[in-house]
């Protein structure tokens, strides 16, 4: 079965370009705003979307995406309005991905069976859980895999050719390599050794390998964008939505055009990194 994440870097391979996949906390600042955001995404560029499922203890994140968490938290988001909100954004857009972002308390609190049956109803297409590993697969994974739903999993640095085989097994949709070691928003990447890494990666799977932590403009963007087949921001827009707020940490007019604008510039850098690549 292909999803619309498979369909999507089939025809971005077409193309001969990178996909810009883009990480936003649902319900942040508010839940109006934020399916304003996700409709804007891809107006601005983004081919793929994540959607962070806020949750009170984060423990990958750096504080810029800890605090949207807080802030959607504090605003009234859940899990059932997460995957309402998915579903307001589908009624809009049938083609672009929508990948689910968090951890597993929150999902095994709601109900593996129950949750898989709304995601997918939704119009929820991947999963990125950043705390189950490959030998918890038959909590969340295999059944994931069982509804239709990608089950995308994490590479780092750290992540040996030992080990590769086992992250990778059950991994479906694309890779998301993660070039830095530490939480979100840490520091920059070596983009010499990005290439090295994805190179190492296809060793060991067809998938696609999306590549993030570090992407703040469309120069980072386009380094990454000449050597993997997806560049991943979510810091940089996070801190752009929090940069647009009120004193009271509330949404302004400029909100939504803030993060947009920054979605268009970085947009632009992958573009123009596959067309120089291809040319």
């Amino acid at each position: 079965m292909t999803t619309r994440i498979d369909r999507r870097f089939a025809a971005l391979q077409q193309e001969g370009r990178a996909a810009l996949v883009t990480f936003l906390m649902c319900g942040d600042p508010d839940q109006g705003t934020s399916l304003e955001l996700l409709r804007a995404l891809p107006k601005a560029g983004a081919d793929v979307i994540e959607v962070g499922m806020p949750f009170t203890d984060p423990m990958a994140d750096g504080p810029s995406i800890q605090a949207a968490g807080l802030r959607a938290l504090k605003a009234g988001m859940t899990l059932k309005k997460t995957l309402a909100m998915v579903r307001d954004f589908r009624a809009g857009d049938a083609d672009t991905p929508i990948v689910l972002m968090g951890y597993y308390n929150p999902i095994y609190v709601y109900g593996v069976d129950r949750f898989l049956e709304e995601a997918k109803a939704s119009g929820v297409d991947g999963l990125i859980v950043v705390d189950l590993p490959p030998e918890e697969d038959q909590e969340l994974c295999l059944p994931s895999l069982k509804a239709g739903v990608n089950f995308i999993r994490l590479a780092t640095p750290t992540t040996d050719d030992k080990r590769l085989p086992a992250v990778l097994s059950n991994t479906s949709g694309f890779v998301y390599y993660v070039s830095v070691t530490g939480i979100t928003g840490a520091s920059i990447p070596d983009y010499s050794r990005v290439s090295e890494a994805v190179h190492r990666i296809k060793g060991h799977t067809n998938l696609p390998v999306a590549v993030g932590f570090g992407v703040k403009n469309a120069t980072s963007a386009a380094a990454i964008a000449q050597h993997a087949d997806g560049v991943v921001v979510g810091t940089a827009l996070v801190d752009a939505l929090k940069n647009s707020l009120d004193g009271e940490g509330r949404a302004t007019a400029s909100t939504v055009k803030a993060v947009s604008d920054l979605v268009a510039d970085i947009a632009s850098g992958v573009r123009s990194a596959r067309r120089t690549a291809a040319e």
